[in-house]
């Protein structure tokens, strides 16, 4: 069956529950939960130190993580459905009174030097350090600072290691924001959905949030690698029309690269399910032909 054909069951099925009973669907959403849950999905704990890994990554090798953000809450900008930390308690870009929460510059280089020292001692395969843990890095204030100092870390223990970020992009508007992601080796940013409503719906962005702003960003940095994730159920937006409206943002950031992917881990909203692997293929060559730009389904 075609991309189309499962993407025209799917609109069937959504309508079609929509008509059903509520205790039926009550009872039908129960029944999916605890389908969800036996399936071999994990969802992830918050980090509770500063640096952890490595992990092996599908999309950034073996990779040691820092994390910048409070160990006992996830710090965001947005309020993901799909989201492997589960939900944000209080979306924010103001961090004024979460300050003491927030490991300090001299902190980080001094675990990051550690681990960096130790891992050169064991001999251990790395292929990137990745800015990313328990929500977005480039809320916190010092984040300059923060990527200056592993940079120098980096260049001086294992220069030929990749110094990464997973940013939702929320902050790229930035102009201090932007000029430390151009530090980095590796930019992949978040890019889900082409129209405001949808970002809302999926994403749940803290206020004040402009798509424009956010596309404008992208469009200026250099090498950006887009990272958007498909899901279906109560929040779709791998259907034509909004892969439509997708593309017509990634067409006009012109990324290096779009990576394709779907959930992996049971998302803070269990009614939100996986779009199948035909239809993140369709969704590829459609950027592949579209946008004239390199792109990878997983």
């Amino acid at each position: 069956m075609g991309s189309a054909g499962a993407v025209n069951i799917l609109f069937r099925k959504e309508i079609a529950e929509a008509k059903e009973p509520e205790k039926v669907r009550q009872d039908r959403l129960k029944s999916e939960d605890m389908d969800s849950a036996t399936q071999p999905q994990k969802t992830l704990p918050l980090q509770n130190e500063i640096i952890y890994g490595p992990v092996r990554s599908r999309r950034l090798g073996v990779s040691l993580g820092i994390n910048i953000l409070p160990f006992r809450y996830k710090l965001c900008s947005f309020n993901c459905l799909y989201c492997q930390y589960g939900w944000t308690p209080k979306p924010t870009l103001n961090l004024t009174y979460q300050m003491k929460d927030l490991p300090q510059p001299d902190e980080v280089s001094a675990a990051l030097e550690r681990s960096l020292q130790r891992m050169l001692r064991q001999r251990t395969k790395l292929d990137s350090i990745t800015f990313s843990g328990n929500g977005e890095p480039t809320l916190h204030p010092d984040f300059v600072e923060i990527v200056e100092a592993a940079k120098t870390l980096r260049d001086r223990y294992l220069p030929q290691v990749k110094l990464a970020i997973l940013s939702n992009s929320s902050t790229v508007g930035e102009k201090e924001v932007r000029e430390a992601l151009e530090m980095l080796d590796l930019r992949v940013m978040k890019l889900d959905a082409g129209s405001e409503e949808l970002v809302r719906q999926l994403n749940g962005p803290a206020h004040p949030f402009y798509l424009g702003e956010i596309v404008a960003g992208l469009k200026s940095l250099r090498d950006v690698i887009l990272q958007s994730l498909f899901v279906q159920g109560r929040v779709t937006n791998a259907d034509p029309d909004s892969v439509a409206l997708w593309l017509e943002k990634v067409n006009e950031i012109q990324p290096l690269l779009v990576q394709v992917y779907t959930l992996d881990r049971v998302p803070a909203e269990r009614r939100l399910g996986k779009v199948n692997i035909p239809t993140l293929q369709w969704i590829a060559r459609q950027v592949r032909w579209r946008a004239g730009v390199p792109a990878e389904a997983y």
